[in-house]
């Protein structure tokens, strides 16, 4: 039996894929990358909406008036809109998260951008986005697209992962390594 979070990753990148090739076919890549963004931000900021796709008890109707009446309220495209429903009919809300993050490494792709996962233990400011943009383009080579997640656990630094790289400068992580330092002395 498939692990579920395999299962996800499998039906997040077939509604991912179809999405993208239709926006890609109309032209409409922007459009969709603007409505990735403000659904991202919705599900960031809501904690119903994150009950509403996760939960089972919520029947397809349900899911599916839900999801299309935040779409229309939204404005979203009628594509994505129309996937929205789709995933809804077929009980497949729960992987809409990772089907967002599929849909941006696709756009990513399609531009010839590496995507790049960064974490910080507070929100960068734009001069400070645009520096380490430059600096990974410099060493990567490509156009890089920024993944911005705040994670205050991390103390101060950054943790960025781009491909199968990472590159770990928080302190948490450098506090992890005096701990263990100090455990082979002791």
């Amino acid at each position: 039996m498939a692990s579920s979070g395999s299962m996800t990753s499998g039906v997040a990148g077939r509604y991912a894929t179809a999405l993208f090739e239709i926006a890609s076919e109309a032209n409409g890549l922007d459009r969709l990358e603007g409505d990735i963004a403000s659904l991202e931000a919705a599900l960031e900021e809501s904690p119903d909406l994150r009950h509403v796709i996760a939960s089972p008890v919520f029947s397809r109707k349900e899911q599916g008036d839900a999801v299309m009446a935040l779409a229309s309220r939204m404005g979203l495209g009628s594509d994505f809109a129309n996937t929205l429903g789709l995933m809804a009919r077929n009980r497949r809300l729960f992987a809409l998260p990772a089907m967002l993050a599929q849909l941006r490494r696709l756009i990513s792709d399609a531009r010839g951008e590496v995507a790049a996962e960064v974490t910080s233990a507070q929100p960068l400011s734009e001069a400070q986005r645009s520096a380490l943009v430059e600096t990974l383009k410099n060493k990567i080579g490509k156009d890089v697209a920024l993944d911005m997640q705040v994670d205050e656990s991390l103390i101060g630094g950054l943790v960025v992962r781009v491909g199968s790289q990472m590159i770990d400068t928080s302190i948490r992580s450098r506090l992890a390594g005096l701990q263990n330092v100090m455990k082979e002395v002791g």
